[in-house]
């Protein structure tokens, strides 16, 4: 799993990896579809000194578009801390909730990104006094949607509900 977070925003991305070879590519797909929605440009990239992040791939692309790529220092996630809290935070909750669902670790992912939209809609900026979602999308989150992870629901066939749909 790869987290990405805006350092204004606090918005939370989070993007899953079968092998850490994929991170630059994916990356790339998330930066594309970041900038479009914003309207904005990277101009810094923040990492830790992990082989991800520090191979020819990644500098050549900051060497093109003029990025500052800053590291921190090897061994230190304390130079990183925001992105370090969020990690502890995304994976605490996505524990509670697997376990509290009584859902196997298949749902892990789910419960992760479900993890990141509730982190993204509720928790405020202190000193904004708004929530991540709020300042990104420029409107108020509705979380009405939000369910009980892992609770069961019906999915409706022409306007009837069938024993065949119920999804556990």
């Amino acid at each position: 799993m790869l987290v990405v977070v805006d350092d204004y925003y606090r918005f939370t991305w989070t993007l899953f990896l079968a092998s850490k070879d994929e991170t630059f590519k994916k990356f790339l797909v998330f930066l594309k579809r970041a900038e479009k929605r914003v309207g904005h440009s990277l101009f810094c990239l923040r990492s830790n000194h992990g082989k991800e992040f520090e191979n020819l791939s990644f500098i050549n692309f900051c060497n093109e578009h003029g990025l500052n790529h800053n590291f921190s220092a090897p061994r230190t996630p304390q130079q990183n801390g925001m992105v370090e809290r969020k990690n502890q935070t995304l994976e605490d909750m996505t524990r509670i909730m697997l376990i509290a669902s009584g859902l196997p670790r298949q749902f892990w992912a789910e419960a992760l990104n479900i993890s990141c939209y509730i982190i993204n809609c509720c928790m405020i900026r202190p000193i904004l006094d708004k929530t991540s979602y709020e300042l990104f999308k420029g409107r108020k989150p509705n979380i009405m949607h939000l369910r009980v992870f892992g609770c069961k629901c019906f999915v409706h066939n022409n306007g009837r509900m069938d024993k065949k749909s119920l999804i556990q």
